[in-house]
C-alpha cells in the first residue's frame, strides 16, 4: 500500500539548508550475513539453523534459501564500492558463526576469518567504519542439535566464538554488537516457530531469551578481555505498545505485550533485573528456574552504546474471551490471546504500519533507561519496486526514511544522545521466512543476474549524508 502522503520535495542534488545533524553523526547502512553472503557451502562454512530451516519444505515462501542470496561473498569488492559511492560513513554487517567456527566449537576456520578480514580492510580503505555484529540469528546447526539457545551451554559457546572473532579483527574493528534482535531469535525461533529453528514451545522461548542475554553478557566480557578499547553494545528491536482503548482490560493487554516485546530485554540488560509483573505474567509458562545466581549481573555488564531497531508500533486489545488463538503457536507466551489491532493507517509491503513518531517515542524511552550513546541500528521499509528503463523510483521508501530521520532529529533536539543511523537495508536480500518476495534495499538486486541498481532512495540518502542533514520541506 502506498503512503498517501506526498514524498518529500527533495531533489537529490538540492543543498538548501534544512535540518542539520550533529558533527560526526554516523551515517550507515546495515545487512546480515545469511541474507546477503551466499556461498553457503564454500570456504569451510557449515550449515546454520537458517540453512536447515530454509531447506525444510513449507518453512520459507516459495522454497527460497540463502544458498546464493546476493552472492556478496564473491562480490565483496563491488559492494563496498557501491557503499563508497553512497558516501556511507559506516557499514553494519554480521559475521556468520558457522563460517568462522564450523560446528560452533573448536578452532577458527582461517578461510572464514580471511573473508571478514578482506571486508574490513576494504571498508577501511574506503573510509567506511566497520560495525560488526556477532550474531544475527544464524546459530551453527550442531549447537541447535545440542539444545540451541534454550540450553545454557550455548551462551558459553557464544563467548568462545566472540574471542575468536575479536582476536582476528579487533585490531581494525572499533564498534561491536553482540546480538541483533534477541526477541526475534527467542520468540519467533522457539515460540511461534516462524523463524529458525522453527520450534514452538513457550517455555523454550523464554529460556532462549534469557540465555541469549547471558551469552551477550559473556560476550561483552570476552570482548573487554580481548580488546579493551572496543566500543561494545547490543541491538534490541523495540515497539511502542498502545492500548486500543482506555478500557482497563486493553490497558493491561498493552502492559503485557510491552513486557514481552520491550521490558523482557531492556530491564535485564540495563537494570539487571526482570520486571516483577512480567515474571507474574509468565508464571504459567515458566518458573524462571533457568535464571542462576549471578546471571543478571553478567547480563547487565556495562556497555558503551545501545542499538535500537525500529520499524513500527503495536496497538493491542484484550482477548475476546473465545480463546481462539490460545492453542496456536505464539511468539507471545502467556499472552497468546491478546489481539493486535490495525488502525487503517498506511502500511509497508510487510503489512507493518508506518509510524515515524514511534521512533521518537522509542528513543526517548531508551534514554530514560540509560545515558549511553544510542544508535538507530536498523530502520527501513519493504515496498514493491519496479525497474523502469534501468531505474527504480521508490518514492514510498524515500518518504519513509525522510519521516523517520525527521523523528530522529527531533529526538536529538529533545536531548536524546543519538549518535548515528543505519538504514535497513543496503540492498535487497533474503528476507527470512519471506524469501526473496520482500524488498527492503536501497539498492535493487536482480537475483538471477546479480545486477545492482541504486534506487532513488539510495541517491537521496547519499545527499543526506553529504549535507549531514535533511533539506528543507
Amino acid at each position: 500500500m502506498s503512503n498517501p502522503a506526498s514524498p518529500p520535495a527533495v531533489d537529490v542534488l538540492d543543498e538548501r539548508p534544512g535540518l542539520t545533524f550533529p558533527p560526526g553523526f554516523l551515517w550507515g547502512a546495515a545487512t546480515a550475513a545469511y541474507q546477503i553472503e551466499g556461498a553457503a557451502a564454500e570456504g569451510g562454512r557449515t550449515p546454520s539453523i537458517w540453512d536447515t530451516f530454509s531447506h525444510t519444505d513449507g518453512r520459507v515462501v516459495a522454497g527460497h534459501t540463502g544458498d546464493v542470496a546476493c552472492d556478496h561473498y564473491h562480490r565483496l569488492g563491488g559492494d563496498v564500492a557501491l557503499m563508497a559511492e553512497l558516501g556511507l560513513k559506516s557499514y553494519r554487517f554480521s559475521v556468520s558463526w558457522s563460517r568462522v567456527q564450523p560446528g560452533g566449537t573448536g578452532a577458527a576456520n582461517p578461510q572464514g576469518l580471511d573473508f571478514y578480514r578482506r571486508l574490513v580492510d576494504d571498508l577501511l580503505a574506503n573510509g567506511i567504519e566497520p560495525w560488526l555484529t556477532l550474531y544475527h540469528w544464524d546459530l551453527p546447526q550442531p549447537l541447535e542439535d545440542a539444545g540451541g539457545w534454550p540450553a545454557r551451554d550455548t551462551a558459553a559457546r557464544f563467548a568462545d566464538y566472540t574471542t575468536l572473532v575479536a582476536d582476528a579483527l579487533g585490531d581494525r574493528v572499533r564498534y561491536w554488537t553482540t546480538l541483533n534482535e534477541p526477541w526475534c531469535s527467542a520468540f519467533l525461533g522457539y515460540g511461534s516457530g516462524v523463524h529458525a529453528p522453527g520450534r514452538t514451545n513457550g517455555a523454550d522461548a523464554v529460556r532462549a531469551g534469557h540465555h541469549l542475554m547471558l551469552g551477550h553478557g559473556l560476550s561483552v566480557q570476552a570482548l573487554r578481555a580481548a580488546r579493551p578499547g572496543a566500543e561494545v553494545g547490543v541491538t534490541v528491536n523495540l515497539y511502542p505498545v498502545d492500548p486500543a482503548s482506555d478500557a482497563p482490560a486493553d490497558v493491561d493487554a498493552a502492559r503485557r505485550i510491552d513486557g514481552l516485546a520491550n521490558r523482557f530485554f531492556l530491564d535485564p540488560l540495563l537494570r539487571g533485573s526482570y520486571p516483577e509483573d512480567l515474571v507474574t505474567d509468565l508464571s504459567a509458562v515458566t518458573d524462571f528456574d533457568h535464571v542462576h545466581d549471578g546471571d543478571l549481573a553478567t547480563i547487565s555488564t556495562p556497555l558503551d552504546v545501545v542499538g535500537v531497531n525500529y520499524y513500527s508500533r503495536h496497538v493491542v486489545a484484550a482477548p475476546t474471551g473465545g480463546g481462539e488463538a490460545a492453542s496456536a503457536p505464539s511468539c507471545w507466551p502467556g499472552s497468546e490471546d491478546i489481539r493486535f489491532v490495525t488502525r487503517g493507517v498506511p502500511v509497508t509491503d510487510m503489512g507493518w504500519e508506518i509510524d515515524a513518531p514511534g521512533l521518537l517515542e522509542t528513543l526517548r524511552r531508551v534514554h530514560d533507561y540509560t545515558d549511553l550513546p544510542l544508535y538507530v541500528t536498523e530502520n527501513g521499509s519493504a515496498f514493491v519496486d519496479t525497474v523502469v528503463d534501468g531505474q527504480v523510483d521508490d518514492v514510498d521508501r524515500l518518504a519513509y526514511f525522510d519521516a523517520h530521520l525527521r523523528a530522529a532529529h527531533e529526538a536529538i533536539n529533545a536531548g536524546v544522545p543519538l549518535r548515528g543511523y543505519f538504514a535497513w537495508s543496503l540492498m535487497d536480500n533474503f528476507e527470512w521466512a519471506w524469501g526473496y518476495t520482500k524488498r527492503f534495499g536501497m539498492i535493487h538486486v536482480d537475483y538471477d543476474s546479480q545486477v545492482r541498481i541504486p534506487k532513488s532512495s539510495a541517491k537521496w540518502y547519499a545527499s543526506v549524508i553529504r549535507r549531514n542533514g535533511l533539506a528543507a520541506q
